[in-house]
């Protein structure tokens, strides 16, 4: 994973520990006495799980070392007992949870956004609409001045430049947000490629986790990719409005991503949020929860009540890292209950 200095990020928090968070795993001296866990695996979620780390007091007395190598591999790592906990944007399905005594809580909701290298268009002018980004990623619309594009974009001039979808190479939880997403809003995408952490992709490159999109799409003219806001952001990556399930054209920020999370819909025993293309005017369309799994028996009994406690703090004194972060805190109703299965051993 690519390292970003403090430059790159723009408020006084972050740039505390920018070069912790986007360097792969977090190098902290360990705290005097502090019980040291391991966690591995969404892309989406680290820069959170890494800023609480770094923001957590010593009365915590957790050490966590958080390895950035995708959803899959967290979901397999856990279930193989080699880390304490794994993390996980697509929920594990719960057969395998069954099979593995784990337990699964939410801890946070982000936004998944899109962004372009069109020469001449700035970041922000651009507009798309689901179907017409399901037709860039199945390969149909293969032009920036493709008509689809330009009937959405009165006014803004759009080169003859051919377009460079890209998507992530390895097993992704972004990547199940994004094709959740697309099959949601083409019934041509879902019936032909469908959803998953991995698919067989019609169309385009794949680079590894969210810093290799973003490091792609940076350096690539006429490319297009997907990943976490807070990648985009520190990239300084050109945005693009999308039309929500309104109708309605709107700009990724933490406010669009708060309209959408108040518009999920919550099943609160296994809880899991569907939030694809959700309700509302002001909705960002692309948004997720990012789950955490743990052993529901710790074979390691400190480990287990260090992972515990360790989230428990996160959801209750790090909701300010959280919001700094430009994710979104739980619903209260559904903190709550993650507060109390963190609680029980």
């Amino acid at each position: 994973m690519a390292c970003y200095s403090s430059a790159t990020v723009r408020s006084p928090f972050r740039a505390g520990f920018a070069a912790l968070l986007l360097c792969g795993g977090l190098a902290l001296s360990p705290m005097a006495g502090a019980e040291e866990v391991t966690g591995a695996g969404s892309s989406f979620a680290a820069p959170l799980y890494q800023a609480w780390s770094a923001a957590a007091p010593a009365s915590v007395d957790v050490q966590v070392n958080y390895q950035t190598i995708g959803s899959g591999a967290g979901q397999n790592q856990i279930l193989a007992g080699t880390v304490d906990f794994g993390a996980s944007d697509a929920p594990m399905a719960p057969a395998r949870l069954k099979a593995g005594n784990l337990l699964q809580v939410p801890t946070a909701i982000g936004g998944v956004v899109i962004t372009a290298n069109v020469p001449g268009v700035a970041s922000g002018d651009l507009r798309l609409s689901g179907p017409v980004l399901a037709a860039i990623y199945a390969g149909t619309i293969t032009q920036w001045n493709d008509p689809q594009i330009m009937a959405l974009n009165p006014g803004l001039h759009l080169p003859d430049q051919v377009i460079a979808p890209l998507h992530r190479a390895d097993g992704s939880g972004t990547t199940y947000v994004f094709t959740d997403y697309l099959a949601h809003v083409s019934l041509e995408w879902k019936e032909g490629v469908g959803k998953g952490t991995s698919v067989a992709w019609p169309a385009g490159a794949g680079a590894r986790g969210n810093d290799g999109i973003a490091a792609y799409v940076r350096n690539t003219a006429g490319s297009i990719g997907y990943l976490e806001y807070a990648y985009a952001e520190r990239n300084h990556l050109a945005l693009v409005q999308m039309q929500n399930h309104a109708g309605v054209f709107v700009s990724p920020t933490a406010t669009s991503f708060a309209q959408a999370a108040q518009a999920a819909q919550w099943d609160e025993n296994d809880l899991t949020a569907a939030l694809s293309d959700a309700a509302g005017e002001q909705s960002w369309p692309i948004i997720t929860t990012t789950y955490v799994l743990f052993p529901a028996t710790a074979t390691q009994e400190n480990e287990g009540a260090a992972v515990r406690r360790f989230f428990r703090w996160g959801l209750v004194e790090g909701t300010a890292v959280t919001g700094q972060l430009d994710y979104v805190p739980l619903p209260e109703r559904i903190r709550a209950l993650v507060l109390r299965r963190l609680g029980a051993e």
